[in-house]
């Protein structure tokens, strides 16, 4: 199951007591006191794990509260704090406040981490209300509560490269032809239904992260079909890999029609997106004739076009190229 939002409450751990507690041994009548604080609570801390995908793969709960710290005791001894509480999640995860809809982080990469809500702090014990005029204090003070908070998890993937087009242009084959991704294929729209990642390797140094969309549709940015729930997983790529079926079955939009199709969409749901750096690919090539088609896209789009087949291909270490340049610009010259 793709889980791409989460709605959780977390609570820091509440601090310990601080002890009221006086030095009593043989041989000494005025020992003092000696009283300890108690010990702060734990924090609750996400952390990003690049082995997950998705929140289903974190096992979120409805609620987390870090655990408490521990009272002060007798002979000036501290109160244990308690343990922070971690929680993973995958890269790409936006934290925000459920009650204020404000962004906390925005957690991208593997490892990094931010506390969300801090423990309370322990109470003090008599040793600390001590002076010269008051030598026998009997007062100490509770811990402070841990901070709570309800938070919003959304789940936007980082990947550098984000393959879009029309359902059954052919995403999920040439995802699994450049990479060890195996998405679900079949001969019907739709037949992706959450976004794949699958890393392609450059070379021995260098790779990059392929992220397949689910196909859109006219009316995606309004809601209509699986594109809506899907587009701002796209935002995160660095370049646009727009596919266009070259012989789509009968009823369909043509190629150069459902290139303008998805390049609507895009501008429907964020400037921003439609303004990223796009590469158009020709696919299935090997169904059909190509040239006049090549002609058409090309017009529409007012960019060069390659022509692939993921079956055969044919013209996939030019399309990878061409990707490698644009994300890596000193590989131009």
């Amino acid at each position: 199951m793709f889980q791409d939002v989460a709605e959780l409450t977390v609570r820091g751990g509440d601090g310990g007591s601080g002890c009221v507690s006086f030095r009593r041994e043989k041989y000494i009548p005025k020992g003092g006191p000696d009283g300890g604080n108690g010990g702060h609570g734990g924090s609750v801390i996400f952390v990003v794990d690049s082995q997950l995908t998705t929140f289903a793969d974190s096992k979120l709960l409805p609620e987390y509260k870090a655990e408490n710290g521990r009272p002060g005791e007798g002979g000036n001894r501290t109160g244990r704090c308690g343990v922070d509480l971690i929680i993973v999640v995958p890269p790409g995860t936006i934290i925000k406040d459920a009650e204020h809809g404000h962004a906390l982080k925005d957690l991208k990469a593997d490892g990094d981490r931010v506390v969300i809500v801090q423990g309370g702090k322990g109470g003090r014990g008599n040793t600390s209300f001590a002076s010269s005029t008051r030598q026998v204090p009997r007062e100490c003070t509770p811990g402070t509560p841990g901070t709570e908070r309800r938070l919003l998890l959304e789940l936007s993937l980082v990947a550098d490269v984000g393959l879009v087009g029309l359902p059954n242009a052919g995403k999920s084959t040439l995802l699994s032809r450049i990479s060890s991704a195996r998405p679900r294929i079949a001969d019907y729209p739709f037949t992706t239904l959450i976004p794949h990642l699958g890393v392609v390797r450059i070379d021995h140094a260098r790779s990059m992260v392929v992220a397949d969309i689910p196909g859109l549709i006219e009316g995606a940015s309004d809601g209509a079909g699986l594109g809506h729930r899907f587009l701002k997983h796209v935002e995160r790529t660095r370049v646009l890999l727009h596919l266009v079926e070259a012989c789509p079955p009968e009823g369909a939009p043509e190629p150069a029609e459902a290139y303008r199709i998805i390049r609507e969409e895009l501008r429907a749901f964020s400037p921003l997106l439609a303004g990223k750096r796009e590469i158009v690919a020709l696919t299935k090539i090997d169904a059909g004739p190509e040239e006049s088609v090549l002609k058409s896209v090309r017009e529409e789009s007012e960019k060069d076009v390659y022509p692939i087949s993921a079956v055969t291909g044919r013209g996939l270490k030019e399309l990878l190229g061409r990707v490698s340049r644009e994300l890596y610009p000193e590989d131009r010259g």
